[in-house]
């Protein structure tokens, strides 16, 4: 399924990001790595421009949009444009932000999909090395069970095998790494 904007062109950053999605949904662990990995510049951009007065929220708001992303990923249907889902999910969480700064709640159009699409690779690498400073500050039960069920794909019985963990406690363990990340997110801790 090719979209075609006003002008005739493509879409297909939008078509590779869905199709990243979908094969990461039906198990394939690299293409979701590759599909969080694009999405992080993608919504870095998007929040960047909206954030322009608020520079220093913009990297927190990344990781809160991916986490919520990859938390309600199961939701997506993939029939449906996968951008308006993504940037729906990023702007409830900038209004959140602006709400609980008491901020104005500015609405912008979420049309411009295509400028979006359009980020530097820099904002990649910048968004793993974020990550893995964010998971550096956990345990090592919860960051090595995160690693390897959430980035790597695995299942929590190959990762119990890894972690020399059982099962449950992998489940525990990234749980609660998930949800100490989320505090971290929001400054809670």
């Amino acid at each position: 399924m090719q979209r075609i904007d006003k002008e005739g062109r493509l879409f297909e950053n939008e078509e590779r990001l869905r199709e990243l999605l979908v094969r990461g949904l039906e198990g394939d662990a690299a293409a979701y790595r590759d599909f969080l990995e694009d999405l992080s510049a993608r919504v870095r951009a998007f929040l960047r421009r909206r954030l322009a007065h608020l520079p220093d929220e913009v990297e927190d708001l990344v990781q809160e949009s991916l986490l919520a992303v990859h938390n309600q990923r199961h939701t997506y249907d993939p029939n449906q444009p996968l951008t308006p889902w993504v940037y729906a999910i990023a702007k409830y969480k900038l209004v959140d932000l602006l709400r609980r700064r008491g901020g104005e709640v500015r609405t912008e159009p979420l049309e411009d999909e295509e400028s979006v699409l359009t980020s530097k690779e820099s904002d990649a690498a910048e968004a793993r090395r974020d990550i893995r400073k964010l998971l550096e500050q956990l345990p090592d039960g919860q960051r090595a069970s995160i690693e390897c069920m959430k980035l790597q794909g695995l299942s929590a019985v190959e990762t119990a095998r890894i972690t020399g963990m059982s099962v449950s406690a992998v489940k525990v363990a990234v749980h609660r790494g998930l949800k100490a990340l989320a505090a971290k997110m929001r400054g809670d801790a």
